[in-house]
């Protein structure tokens, strides 16, 4: 019988360190013997024709489409015992996305929100070479959206001026206490 892992989503504004940590979380082994690092970019890259923007307002429909095959997955990734670190912007309002799913393999499912304040988010998510986003103006306005995360607020973890490593503790502390489980 397969022991069933768990869901990390990994979430916070471009610029916050997601896949930095993410990859940490995943390679080093503290999460068990078995870790997904399930980027959620690639689930939009791999749209073809008709993409739109994720920060976009007109991309709401397609994005729904597209968290609720990455929680699917995520979930599917976790209820065969691997620890899954998804990584990317899942702002509050694609959380039930991803419980659902989880709830429905039977498996535990965490979020976490990295947020360093916004002088660091901006300063480390306009200057990553060779990513599609860097325009100051989409990386302020999903900063904003995570300014409040209301019920989610305990899920938010302060990363100003700490290492991806202190980071990736940060999280791991979090995860042990419980408060970033999903119910």
């Amino acid at each position: 019988m397969t022991t069933k892992g768990q869901i990390i989503v990994l979430s916070g504004p471009p610029g916050a360190g997601k896949s930095t940590v993410a990859r940490l979380l995943a390679d080093e082994g503290q999460l068990g013997p078995a870790t997904v690092h399930l980027h959620t970019d690639d689930f939009w890259d791999v749209i073809r024709q008709g993409a739109v923007p994720p920060f976009l307002p007109e991309a709401r429909r397609q994005n729904e489409t597209v968290v609720g095959v990455a929680a699917r997955a995520a979930a599917g990734y976790a209820a065969g015992g691997y620890a899954v670190v998804v990584d990317g912007v899942v702002g509050p309002w694609f959380v039930d996305a991803y419980r659902a799913a989880a709830r429905a393999d039977g498996v535990a499912a965490h979020y976490a929100v990295l947020r360093p304040d916004e002088r660091t988010t901006l300063e480390r998510g306009t200057t990553r070479a060779g990513h599609p986003l860097t325009d100051p103006g989409p990386i302020l306005a999903m900063y904003a959206q995570f300014a409040d995360l209301g019920a989610y607020e305990p899920h938010a973890l302060d990363t100003t001026g700490l290492t991806p490593e202190e980071s990736a503790e940060a999280v791991l502390a979090a995860l042990g206490e419980g408060r970033l489980r999903l119910s």
